[in-house]
Parts: structure tokens; C-alpha cells; sequence
């Protein structure tokens, strides 16, 4: 079920909202608890019944396993069989594909390709449970309540594509809810944080998406680009994806927080980074937090040397590509990463070594700023193209086409050129000049943490408020967005 389809906007929220609030009344409070669990399952049963048992089992296997590993024997090796079984569940229904297409590229076998859908979700809820199970072995303390951590893997705000939360983050919350009714104030921010990320998805992505997919469709036919075609769709395909994750981030937020339930930040002003290392600091924060505490410091981190150093980060990323999905694409996507955040290292090294200590990012000035968010910016647009082509020789065709391999115009005519450029100049003033979702609605601490530090300048006084005049413009905000309605499309990450 998607979040921008009518069914969930008009049956399934208005449904579960209210029967929670009504259940918010009453007692036990696991009854609310429960009746969240249960809906979760079906939210995620409605795309494909036959999967929903997969969720089920995860669910009871790991809370099992939590159990076991809270005790005092033999953690070290359960701990390895528990985070096994949960690689080998996401390794059989997301990578046998890949690994058998792989053998028979190597060595010109012809196995039989599994064909194997794969479950919606499976990557985000399996890092859930591997992060819990891991936090329990290290801790000796496992959630005792099996409603309750049923929630917590399932919560559907986040059940499909995060954020990644973490037991500690989400658990104490549904504890402190017992007995606390829904408030007004968390329906307003909640739904307003949800309009927010509704238009980012139907308004802006959708649209970008109109001239992102005709060019890479038209690599994927094996067609030569002209420049200006290449740098069309992967511009708008940068700006799509953005409002695209940022959007389903927010509704998430939201979604939570209509339950008086706060997630943590997923989504900082990526496109606002001044170099790699800032961008993997906003860029999809859960994931990066995940990757950091799970495989980059288990591998040794930044502990045993520079080149060390560089080969973890590199792993790191090309396995955390991979994590986006089973195609050399996603490998070679995150192994450009890897090389840029190397490359970022080493920079920053050479900096402080010329300085003789460590140089502030203020010391470059606001051109040097500008500069260094433009060509960051510039690297990960470049970068978004295997992760968006087909497979790899229409990335090639993708990247020969941005160097101006075939001229400044081949290929399919672009549609309404300078409407299309005026849609890349308004994406960009957003994502440069505007402040993002959390900033605009600071004051009223929408996401799990320590608000952001509110703007300077001008963009202060874009602060929401409950007012008259911000509830006419959500509302005519959300109206724009079910007049698109009739078009309704998959998140991206909902992919992975």
C-alpha cells in the first residue's frame, strides 16, 4: 500500500487512526499497541498476502533470539547464528538472482535463474533486526513484550523504507504512550509534516520524473545521447529522487507523529553538503548510522591505519550499494562513493597537514562554500547514473553522452525545453536556498533529537506555526496533491 494512494488516505489511516484513539482510551494499553501491530501486517500484507507469513516469521524468530541472547551463555556465537540466519533470509530472496547470473557470466554455465519476487522491505526490517539482536548481545537486555516488538519491526510509517530505527529509539516511546491520549498538537505537526512530503512526492518528484525516465529509457534501448539530453535526465533524475526519498521521509515523520510516536531524522539537505563526508551525514542518516556502527567499525574502522582506513570505507560503501539492490550497478554506484569519500579524506589530510592542524570549513568563505557544494553536488548527479540506469552498458551510454560523446543534441527531442529547465532552476533554489522539513517546523521538535539550529537570514521568519494562514496554505497544499492522485507511482526506495 502506498502512502500517495487513495486506499491509504481514505480507508486505511482515517480507519487506524481512529480505532487507536478510541483504544488510546481504554486499557490494557497493549490493546492500542496490538491493533497498530495487526494493521501494520495487513499494510504490508495488501502488496502481496503470500509475503506476509516472511514478516511474521522474522518477527517471532528474532524476538526469540532476543531472548536467547539476553542470557548469559554462549552470546558470542548465537550472536553470529541469529545475524546469519537474518543474511542468509535477505541474501536467498534478494541476491540468488545476481549470484547465479554472475556464475554464468564467469564461467558460461547455464543455470537456471531463480525467479524470485523480491519482498517489499525485506532490506530495511532485516537491518532492523540485526541492529536489535546486536545492541541485545552487547547489552544483556532484550524487549520482554512480543506486541510491542512486533511493532517495532512492522511499524508501517517506516516498515517499507525506514528510517532504520533502533529498539532504544522507538521502544521507550511506545511504553510512555500507555495511558497518554492523542493529542491535537501532534495531529497537527504530524499531518502538516505528511502534506509536506505528499507534495514533494506527487508535485515535484512525479514531475521530474517526466523527463528523467525518457532519457534513460532511451539509453536502456541502446540510443546515443546528446549532451543535452544526458545532462537532462540525470539532473532531473537527481532532483527526483531527492523530492522522491525526502518526500517519503517526511510522510513517515508524520505518520509517527499523528501517533504520537517520533522517528529520528532520515534526510538533512543532502544537495547542502559541502564535500562526500558531509553528504553521508544527510544523505539517508539511518542507513549511514547503520553501516558506521555495524560493518565500518566491526571492520576496524579508522583504527589501524590510513590505508586500512580507506579499504573499510571502501568496502563499506560497495556493500552498502549492493544493499540497494542485487545488480553490479548498485556496486559500481557505491564503490564511486567510496573512492569520493577516500578521496575526501585524503584532502582534508593534505589540509591539515599544510595548516598544521585541523582547518575550518568557515576558513574557505562563502565562494569556496558555494564552490565545494556545486561540485559535490555535480559528483553525486554523476554518480546517480549507474544507480538509475538499466544495467551497465546504458550507464556507459549515459556517461558517454554527458561528456558530449554523440554532440550537443542526439536522440529523442526534449520535450518543452524550457519548461524543463525552469523546473531544474526551481529544484535547485529549493534544495540550495529553502530550509528543509525539520527546519521549518523546529520549534515544534517533529523528529526524534535535538532540533536543527534555526536559519539565519531571511529564511528565519520560515517558521510554521498553528495559524490561520499556514492552515490555508497545507491545505491547499494537500488539494493540489489529490487533484494528482489519479497518477499514483511507487516510492524509489520502496525498490530496495
Amino acid at each position: 500500500m502506498l502512502f500517495n494512494s487513495p486506499e491509504f488516505l481514505f480507508a486505511f489511516l482515517p480507519l487506524v487512526l481512529g480505532v487507536f484513539a478510541w483504544l488510546d482510551r481504554r486499557r490494557p494499553a497493549s490493546w492500542g499497541f496490538a491493533w497498530l501491530a495487526l494493521a501494520s501486517i495487513f499494510f504490508y500484507a495488501w502488496w502481496r498476502p503470500v509475503y506476509a507469513p516472511l514478516l511474521l516469521g522474522s518477527i517471532a524468530v528474532n524476538f526469540g533470539l532476543g531472548r536467547l541472547l539476553a542470557g548469559p551463555r554462549r552470546r558470542r556465537g548465537l550472536l553470529a547464528l541469529a545475524v546469519g540466519a537474518n543474511l542468509a533470509l535477505l541474501g536467498v530472496f534478494k541476491y540468488a538472482g545476481l549470484a547465479v547470473r554472475s556464475v554464468n557470466g564467469l564461467l558460461g554455465a547455464d543455470l537456471p535463474v531463480p525467479d524470485i519476487v523480491l519482498p517489499i522491505g525485506i532490506s530495511f526490517f532485516t537491518f532492523q533486526c540485526i541492529a536489535y539482536l546486536v545492541d541485545v548481545a552487547r547489552e544483556g537486555r532484550a524487549e520482554g513484550s512480543p506486541v510491542r516488538f512486533a511493532l517495532f519491526v512492522s511499524f508501517f510509517p517506516q516498515l517499507i523504507a525506514g528510517p532504520i530505527v533502533h529498539h532504544k529509539e522507538v521502544l521507550p516511546q511506545f511504553t510512555a504512550r500507555a495511558g497518554r491520549r492523542l493529542s491535537a498538537h501532534d495531529g497537527a505537526v504530524g499531518l502538516t509534516f505528511f502534506v509536506m512530503g505528499l507534495f514533494k512526492k506527487v508535485v515535484l518528484a512525479d514531475s521530474l520524473a517526466g523527463w528523467a525516465t525518457p532519457q534513460f529509457d532511451a539509453v536502456a534501448a541502446g540510443q546515443a545521447l546528446g549532451a543535452a539530453q544526458g545532462w537532462l535526465g540525470v539532473l532531473a533524475y537527481s532532483f527526483q529522487i531527492y523530492f522522491d526519498f525526502s518526500g517519503y521521509s517526511d510522510m513517515a515523520i508524520g505518520l509517527g507523529r499523528l501517533f504520537g510516536i517520533r522517528l529520528p531524522e532520515n534526510f538533512a539537505s543532502p544537495y547542502q553538503a559541502s564535500g562526500p563526508i558531509d553528504f553521508w551525514r544527510r544523505w539517508h542518516r539511518t542507513l549511514s548510522r547503520f553501516l558506521r556502527d555495524y560493518l565500518y567499525i566491526p571492520l576496524g574502522g579508522n583504527r589501524r591505519g590510513r590505508g586500512r582506513r580507506y579499504g573499510n570505507l571502501m568496502a563499506t560503501m560497495v556493500l552498502g550499494g549492493l544493499w540497494h539492490g542485487a545488480s553490479w550497478n548498485f556496486a559500481l554506484w557505491g564503490g564511486f562513493h567510496g573512492l569520493l569519500l577516500v578521496a575526501n579524506h585524503g584532502w582534508r589530510a593534505l589540509r591539515r597537514r599544510a595548516a598544521g592542524g585541523e582547518v575550518s570549513s568557515a576558513a574557505a568563505g562563502a565562494w569556496g562554500l558555494h564552490t565545494a557544494r556545486a561540485l559535490t553536488f555535480l559528483a553525486v548527479s554523476v554518480a546517480w547514473v549507474p544507480f538509475r540506469a538499466a544495467d551497465l552498458p546504458s550507464a556507459g551510454r549515459m556517461l558517454g553522452a554527458l561528456v558530449g560523446a554523440h554532440g550537443a543534441l542526439a536522440g529523442p527531442p526534449i520535450a518543452e525545453p524550457g519548461v524543463a529547465l525552469a523546473w531544474l532552476c526551481t529544484c535547485l533554489a529549493i534544495v540550495w536556498g529553502l530550509p528543509n522539513s525539520q527546519t521549518w517546523m523546529r520549534r515544534f521538535e517533529p523528529i526524534l533529537g535535538s532540533p536543527p539550529a534555526a536559519p539565519a537570514g531571511w529564511r528565519r521568519h520560515l517558521a510554521w506555526r498553528p495559524s490561520p494562514g499556514w492552515a490555508v496554505a497545507v491545505s491547499a497544499g494537500l488539494a493540489l496533491c489529490l487533484l494528482r492522485l489519479s497518477r499514483v507511482s511507487e516510492f524509489i526506495y520502496f525498490n530496495f
